[in-house]
């Protein structure tokens, strides 16, 4: 399994033979380049130019931007309903499961989940997390979260970046909070299976698309 970051929200996932999923598509109105991306399935947290740029994503035969179980490509996926920071909107969690690897997007989400919401995101391997305030976690929040969940693996995401237009905090505000001073970065992240995972959470900094070197 391969996970790209792009920015902001948006992910590629890929896996042989099983669906590729991309996640909060932008539109480059926000600052960052314009996606040019192929999926099977592409999800939506919530309706704002962030998110939902579906012009950036082609082939893809399935949308999905609701609560609900679904099993596309070999891959489960389900749409967890959350509220949003401001209560103008439901965000919408998605975990994505890879042959026993499991996922979880947190899109926008606002507060700490319930404890509902908790139990159901318990067995997450790796954590997609808001780090940057705004419409979603800031930094102590993001780190709360972590703490509960205790994923194998945390990637942040949807904080500040060159160009980005959206006002964000910087990532360094949720390193300073989880107390780590020199995370592993990453061009993407690779699995192989569950024996790969670390057995101490590790904070995983993905480079974003133009971070990425030529070729």
């Amino acid at each position: 399994m391969e996970i790209t970051w792009y920015g902001m929200s948006c992910f590629r996932i890929t896996e042989r033979k099983l669906a590729t999923i991309v996640t909060d598509p932008f539109a480059p109105a926000i600052g960052l380049s314009e996606l040019k991306l192929k999926s099977d399935v592409v999800t939506i947290s919530h309706d704002a130019p962030g998110h939902n740029y579906l012009h950036g994503v082609s082939g893809h035969e399935h949308r999905l931007d609701g609560p609900g179980e679904y099993e596309i490509g070999g891959v489960f996926i389900t749409g967890i309903a959350t509220p949003s920071k401001t209560g103008k909107f439901n965000n919408i969690v998605y975990l994505f499961n890879y042959n026993g690897l499991t996922i979880a997007h947190l899109g926008d989400i606002g507060d700490v989940p319930s404890q509902k919401q908790i139990e159901d995101l318990e067995l997450v391997n790796v954590l997609l997390v808001p780090v940057g305030a705004g419409s979603s976690l800031n930094a102590a929040g993001a780190a709360e979260l972590v703490s509960m969940l205790e994923p194998n693996i945390i990637v942040p995401m949807h904080y500040q970046l060159p160009g980005l237009t959206t006002p964000l905090e910087p990532l360094d505000k949720f390193l300073k909070e989880m107390g780590v001073s020199e995370a592993k970065r990453e061009a993407s992240l690779k699995l192989t299976n569950a024996d790969s995972l670390p057995q101490e959470t590790e904070v995983i900094i993905l480079a974003h698309k133009e971070q990425m070197p030529a070729g």
